[in-house]
């Protein structure tokens, strides 16, 4: 017998989980929707299984720590399914009479998902439960380092959806070994294609003619002014850059403090676990030996990238992470980009407005689209940020990985994945969220016809202009 292609190999799991789609969704209640995307909840914030799969996670991927694996994966869900727990996904969403209008919601059909060793158990736990919700199946293609986690995340999902009678189908992965051709043909021939992790992935999706959701890269830069409480500030800072090793692209990566008070602030930053390290040269060539950041240092704890980057006895021992003064930016000047480490660039400027345009620089080599940080107690220059920024967010006073991505404390939607809009080159310009994966029909009535005067339309612009 033959062997089977990777075309073959991915072309029979799109067909398995077709079928399992239309059974989902014929029908449907909500009530089955629902039921779906919590057994997959429970099958990663169980304490016991979320604690062995992040465990593993770490073990497998090299990236990362378990402790903060194991917040992340409960925190991220358990958020998610607040945001979507009243939400209807299925059947008639809007009536709106005045216009004769009803609002039918649709799933898409089956999903394609490719996901990051970054993250190998909160990414694709998020995108079923968002997909599952909307009656979708989903397909799965992990990076390399993440096969192991996601299979766990797939049996722990198996053993609730066989409590419940569910389809085991409406969820699948692409078996090992991955390869680029097997997730190019997924990319090629599922319905929807939602991709995190590297720019590559993200263009091949973009240019495989299916409708695709990517995000862009991180490079989250942070404006610290003359007003920002700095004890908060420094503290909030330390919390998110540390947090899972700085796996997160919201991340802080960059700080522009202004001039007046950067000595204190480096004093707070100190007091947090920061410490100054002065010489960038050395940072950045055992940073990025051969070009490249090292393996070595990306993600781990703090002792291992303090070893990594020659520092041992030469930083207090309390040190949590690193703090590099440097004025360049660009691709000469590697730090003033994503590092994925506990790491961060620091740029002192001269007043306020200097550091709007340090930021807008930085953002313009790496970055453009995702997200800015501010700490200040001005009420204005926020929202001036908002308008001058090519940025899709701006994160005042908080601890930015903790924020970007979705908080108990603010607004944002729950989610792993955050669009950035033209400037990022992404399809969206927000946080990816269940409206993501569902279609949306529209019934439409005649209405009494409205057709305006030329004069409504024209008349203030004929008093100034003329015919």
């Amino acid at each position: 017998m033959t062997d089977l292609t990777d075309q073959d190999i991915v072309d029979a799991l799109l067909l398995r989980a077709r079928t399992a789609q239309e059974r989902f969704a014929k029908d449907a209640t909500q009530k089955r929707y629902d039921k779906a995307a919590l057994a997959v909840g429970w099958a990663i914030m169980q304490p016991e299984r979320n604690a062995e799969m992040a465990e593993l996670a770490v073990e497998t991927t090299g990236l990362g720590n378990v402790a903060d694996k194991i917040t992340k994966n409960h925190r991220k869900t358990l958020g998610l399914l607040r945001d979507i727990s009243d939400v209807k996904t299925t059947g008639i969403i809007r009536e709106d009479p005045e216009n004769g209008i009803t609002e039918i919601a649709r799933p898409i059909g089956v999903v394609g998902c490719v996901v990051p060793s970054t993250n190998p158990i909160a990414t694709p736990a998020n995108n079923i439960i968002n997909a599952l919700k909307c009656g979708n199946a989903i397909i799965l293609s992990p990076s390399p380092k993440g096969i192991a986690g996601c299979e766990r995340l797939m049996e722990h999902i198996y053993a609730e959806f066989d409590k419940l009678g569910i389809d085991r189908d409406l969820v699948l992965m692409i078996p090992a070994p991955g390869t680029k051709a097997k997730t190019q043909r997924m990319l090629e021939v599922t319905d929807l294609v939602v991709v995190t992790g590297s720019q590559d992935n993200v263009r091949r999706a973009y240019s495989s003619g299916t409708p695709a959701i990517g995000v862009g890269a991180g490079n989250v830069t942070v404006i610290v002014d003359e007003t920002a409480d700095m004890q908060d500030a420094a503290e909030k800072i330390a919390a998110s850059k540390t947090f899972d090793n700085a796996t997160s692209c919201s991340s802080e990566n960059a700080l522009v403090v202004v001039d007046t008070i950067y000595d204190d602030f480096i004093a707070a930053l100190a007091d947090a676990g920061g410490a100054l390290v002065k010489d960038e040269r050395s940072i950045v060539a055992n940073l990025w030996p051969d070009g490249k950041l090292s393996r070595h240092a990306i993600a781990k704890d703090a002792d291992v990238l303090i070893d990594v980057l020659g520092l041992k006895g030469k930083v207090p021992d309390d040190t949590k992470f690193l703090v590099v003064p440097t004025a360049g930016i660009g691709k000469q000047h590697p730090l003033s980009g994503e590092k994925l480490s506990r790491v961060v660039a620091l740029y002192r400027a001269a007043d306020y407005n200097a550091a709007k345009a340090l930021v807008s620089e930085i953002l313009a080599y790496q970055g453009a689209g995702h997200s800015v940080g501010i700490h200040t107690t001005d009420v204005d220059r926020p929202v001036a940020l908002g308008h001058e920024m090519p940025s899709c967010r701006v994160i005042v006073n908080q601890a930015h990985c903790f924020a970007t991505g979705g908080s108990f404390t603010n607004g944002l939607p729950f989610s792993l994945s955050m669009g950035c809009g033209s400037w990022g080159g992404n399809s969206i310009d927000e946080n990816l969220h269940w409206k993501h994966f569902m279609n949306i029909t529209r019934v439409v009535r005649e209405l009494p016809d409205s057709t305006p005067e030329l004069d409504q339309i024209f008349g203030d612009y004929w008093a100034s202009a003329g015919k």
